[in-house]
């Protein structure tokens, strides 16, 4: 199994079976992202000419705080790479995928079914994405395509870092390893679902999220985070 990576930084990958390819790119420039599609077609025509492709659209960050104190630039950063990259990456690749066969996952969140004051803008970003990735499924449907968006809370990897927070920040009991996120994505592929929320309790905040008004949501939200995540920004 070839794998390949766009991204600033190589990961670590320890397994025998697997071929990684790393495509430096940083997502927050148009101009890399194009390059970097036309890298991945170049090296699977002639390296990996057959099978099945699964585009995994994973990169993204957040940044807490109230959006007026918070940097500009740093929320356009965050749409660039929460939105316009999986846009830019999907239809650079579709064209393979539709000749080829496959599946486009795009990494959603739970913060998608409600809006997130101090999260103001990561929200925003994710709730994009999960109605994107619904839609294209369906324009997708009997193509040999499909679309699944991925919806985890808490999980244990490097965002809460990138997102200005204290380590420790998510406890034990809230948060999911990304192995189970990557486990509940296979089983929703092999289902042929087009959406699936990781872990019941995350379940659970997405069904409340959608069932009541979206004020209260909003301002049950913006109490939350004022009284637990504030406390854990790094000053």
């Amino acid at each position: 199994m070839s794998i390949c990576n766009l991204s600033r930084r190589q990961p670590v990958i320890i397994n025998s079976k697997l071929t990684l390819r790393h495509f430096p790119c940083d997502l927050s420039v148009s101009s890399q992202v194009d390059e970097a599609i036309e890298a991945v077609g170049q090296y699977l025509e002639k390296e990996v000419p057959e099978g099945r492709v699964l585009l995994v659209n994973n990169s993204g960050f957040g940044v807490y705080g109230s959006f007026a104190e918070t940097s500009g630039s740093q929320q356009l950063e965050m749409v660039d790479v929460n939105v316009r990259a999986v846009l830019q990456l999907t239809a650079g690749f579709l064209p393979t995928l539709r000749k080829r066969g496959g599946a486009v996952v795009t990494i959603a969140s739970v913060a998608a079914f409600q809006p997130t004051p101090y999260l103001a803008t990561y929200g925003a970003t994710k709730a994009f994405v999960l109605s994107w990735s619904l839609a294209l499924n369906e324009e997708l449907r009997g193509s040999g395509v499909t679309a699944l968006a991925v919806c985890p809370g808490p999980t244990s990897t490097q965002f809460f870092e990138r997102a200005g927070l204290e380590p420790g920040s998510v406890p034990d009991s809230l948060g999911q390893t990304s192995e189970e996120v990557v486990e509940a994505t296979l089983r929703a592929l092999a289902g042929g679902k087009s959406m699936v929320v990781s872990g019941w309790k995350n379940k659970v905040m997405a069904s409340l999220g959608s069932l009541f008004p979206k004020p209260l949501v909003s301002r049950v939200s913006a109490w939350a985070l004022r009284r637990y995540r504030l406390k854990q920004v790094k000053r």
